[in-house]
């Protein structure tokens, strides 16, 4: 990589992650070629995260001919290699020394032999996530259980088998249900099998319930209510509507559906690496750890609505669901939540999202990838411009236009001006009338042909904290204008 300078004056490179969504599990690098990518060197799997930086021949920056650049790159974590505090700490390390180190240039030194595709690169700030080491008391975790289902979860996470599924950090979707496999076998004479299936399904309900909603929203009336709608949507797609595409192999797969990660993202590959979705975290001696003791209170808050959701037949949905329409609720199979939707920034003039491209001052070249900028007046065969950030801030996008690259000209053949189409206010339905809009968002293709549902739930809340004292509270989660959650029924 180039040498710091004195006079640097440009945002280093940020560490980036290779990640395709739902996609292949590795990602092909290629040996440098003369004019571009030579021949495939080898793969690097999904979750591999890098330092990139430009290949310079003759002056100029290697791209395709669209001007997408393909970079060079040294490798900090690879999730097939390392694993533990210590790949956990050298990500943090590194993400934060690149977040403040300033440079000359982008430009790769002479050790780098082989380049990247950089639309598969993305700044992730995420580490890579593992359960600390231990292991819990099952016993202690099934005297906790409110229910025969409930304590099997419990007795699950506590076991060898599920400490095993997180110990690396490839193929946990897999490995979780070897484990639930293994432990099922393991205690076939102390349960039954219907009842051991049962809390397999559970168990992965309320994974997916805790992981899709937010959790700083946490033991909320809220929070809880948004976990219970997961779980309807999930039970909906398994009693009465079970379609292989869904992720359903058979009536009650709530196993199958709850993990597509077609229809519920957050069981993708690289995903999985960094959340606690398949982690242990029901461990007894993980209930005063930071973390884990929160999601633990939300899994106890909620577990005996998602028992009843799933097995406690229809006309009990309107015990968990009070003052909700028992045929709307049936009806209920999709939702999304807005603020994770596609960003847009309508408001804002000339924002061009660069997904990888060269910008050029003189001799020194540098990279824009994973990021947005203001695109400024046309100069020759580019254009200026100004680093564009925003961090959402509660409803707000808080915007920052920052002159990073002063008198850099990035590649016209990468800028499209093409405009903010197809965002809504907060990314709920245009028909919304909002006195002032902090944000836009996209919103999905199937929702005009929806219906958006109001649903009402009544919950022992305990605060965002989960350390609050119970108070009984009604919520209500949708409606068209819920600008956190958007429950819509009648999608084909």
């Amino acid at each position: 990589m180039t040498p710091l300078l004195a006079h640097a004056a440009v945002p280093a490179t940020p560490l980036m992650t290779l990640y395709k969504f739902n996609g292949p599990l590795e990602i092909p690098y290629f040996e440098i070629g003369p004019d571009g990518p030579g021949r495939p060197a080898g793969r690097l799997p999904q979750g591999t995260s890098v330092i990139p930086c430009l290949v310079i021949r003759n002056g100029r920056a290697l791209t395709d001919a669209k001007g997408t650049p393909y970079v060079g790159f040294e490798v900090v974590v690879n999730p097939a290699k390392d694993k533990g505090e210590r790949a956990t700490g050298r990500f943090k390390r590194v993400f934060s020394e690149r977040e403040s180190l300033q440079v000359e240039n982008h430009h790769c030194d002479s050790s780098v032999r082989h380049v990247l595709n950089v639309r598969d690169l993305y700044v992730l700030k995420k580490p890579p996530f593992f359960d600390p080491p231990g292991q819990g008391d099952p016993a202690a975790a099934e005297r906790q259980g409110q229910s025969r289902l409930d304590q099997i979860v419990r007795v699950f996470h506590n076991s060898p088998e599920c400490a095993s599924v997180d110990a690396t950090l490839l193929g946990r979707r897999a490995r979780l249900a070897l484990a639930w496999d293994r432990f099922m076998s393991k205690h076939d004479g102390r349960w039954d099998a219907t009842t051991l299936a049962r809390a397999k399904h559970l168990d992965y309900s309320m994974r997916t319930a805790i992981y899709e909603g937010h959790l700083d929203r946490g033991c909320s009336a809220y929070g809880a209510c948004e976990r219970n709608v997961v779980v309807l949507s999930i039970r909906n797609r398994g009693v009465g509507h079970c379609l292989a595409r869904q992720g359903c192999r058979f009536p009650g797969d709530f196993q199958g559906i709850a993990s597509d990660v077609s229809q519920y993202n957050i069981w993708d590959a690289y995903l999985t690496q960094i959340s606690g979705l398949t982690s242990c975290y029901l461990r007894t001696d993980l209930a005063k750890r930071e973390h884990y003791d929160r999601v633990q209170a939300m899994y106890a808050q909620s577990v005996g609505d998602a028992e009843t959701i799933l097995y406690g037949g229809t006309p009990a949905l309107a015990r968990v669901f009070r003052g909700t329409p028992l045929g709307e609720l049936t009806e209920l199979r999709h939702y999304y939540h807005p603020p994770a939707m596609g960003k847009c920034f309508p408001q804002h003039d000339r924002i061009e999202y660069m997904s990888g491209a060269v910008a050029k001052q003189g001799a020194d070249h540098v990279l824009l990838a994973n990021t947005r900028i203001e695109v400024g007046e046309r100069v020759g065969s580019g254009y200026r411009f100004q680093a564009f950030r925003f961090e959402q801030d509660g409803l707000i996008d808080a915007v920052r236009i920052e002159d990073q690259y002063p008198g850099f000209i990035v590649d016209a053949r990468k800028v499209s001006l093409g405009g903010g189409s197809g965002c809504t206010p907060y990314g709920v339905s245009s028909g919304c009338r909002f006195s002032n809009i902090g944000r836009y968002r996209r919103t999905p293709s199937w929702l005009s042909a929806g219906k958006p549902l109001a649903i009402h739930c009544r919950i022992d809340a305990r605060g965002a904290s989960c350390r609050d004292s119970g108070r009984e509270q009604q919520v209500t989660v949708g409606g068209a204008c819920d600008v956190d959650m958007m429950p819509v029924a009648r999608v084909r």
